[in-house]
């Protein structure tokens, strides 16, 4: 398949000081692009210039979009990168644990792309969306994830519809990646490890960048061959998915691995009570 270069293209890449980020900004240097960052934590004078931004503050994300575009005299490529985790079952009302994956994982996203979409029209630039494999096939005591995740890729569809003839939209499907994302999970007794299997991040990388430097923007892009298998379990097969989910959970539950999860209380509860 023919693919674009990306030498001299204008990249803005959110989440940019976190560990997707950096890996991005430092391989998509390599490659040529010009990199500019937004995070919460900011690096002006790094390699790649990473301008402070809360993504999450409506009157912030605009005039930081502007400032990145104008210090690479426009834009070719927006990469929403910035999420987060943490723990949150779905049978336990909302909290600020809650609140916030929505704001950071679904409309930090949206507001940061309406903000880049001008330029984007101009240049027929192209939008990757870093998803999560739990958007397709999600898990248990984690419901804000994978809500907010598939809240993401349902804005993604909508903004293909509407924008599609001038920017291609992408969506990329990490499965779990060793980072700071998942500590307060594993912190809560929580941990994903036996239930989602971990990927290099050097992987996830090599992913967005072929779907950057792809001839045409593909909708939907899994890091691995095992992801496009689950993926199309969760979308073609639901009920095995779900089987399929259940029965790690009971493996895992009548192992005691989630003894000490307060959060998993309930599920503990209602399992040994059948």
């Amino acid at each position: 398949m023919t693919t674009r270069s990306l030498v001299g293209r204008r990249v803005l890449v959110t989440g940019a000081s976190g560990t997707f980020g950096r890996h991005l900004g430092t391989a998509l240097t390599a490659a040529g692009a010009r990199v500019v960052g937004l995070d919460l934590h900011p690096q002006p004078d790094g390699a790649v210039p990473v301008l402070g931004c809360d993504l999450t503050d409506p009157d912030a994300v605009a005039p930081a979009v502007r400032a990145a575009v104008d210090q690479l005299d426009g834009l070719d490529l927006l990469i929403n990168n910035a999420g987060v985790g943490g723990p949150a079952p779905a049978e336990l009302p909302p909290d600020e644990v809650v609140r916030r994956q929505l704001e950071v994982n679904l409309l930090a996203a949206w507001r940061t792309t309406a903000a880049a979409l001008p330029p984007l029209v101009t240049a027929h630039g192209r939008v990757i969306f870093v998803a999560s494999r739990m958007a397709v096939l999600p898990l248990p005591l984690a419901a804000a994830y994978g809500v907010s995740k598939r809240a993401l890729v349902a804005y993604a569809d909508a903004l293909r519809h509407e924008v599609g003839t001038h920017v291609g939209v992408s969506v990329v499907y990490p499965s779990m990646v060793a980072s700071p994302i998942h500590d307060s999970t594993a912190e809560a007794g929580l941990s994903l490890h036996g239930v989602s299997r971990p990927e290099p991040v050097q992987g996830v990388v090599a992913a967005i960048l072929r779907t950057a430097t792809a001839r045409r923007a593909p909708r939907d892009v899994a890091t691995t061959a095992r992801g496009r298998l689950e993926m199309a379990v969760g979308r073609h097969a639901p009920a095995l998915a779900d089987r399929l989910v259940r029965r790690t959970l009971a493996a895992r539950l009548a192992a005691g691995d989630l003894d000490a999860a307060p959060l998993a209380a309930g599920m503990l509860r209602r399992h040994r009570d059948r």
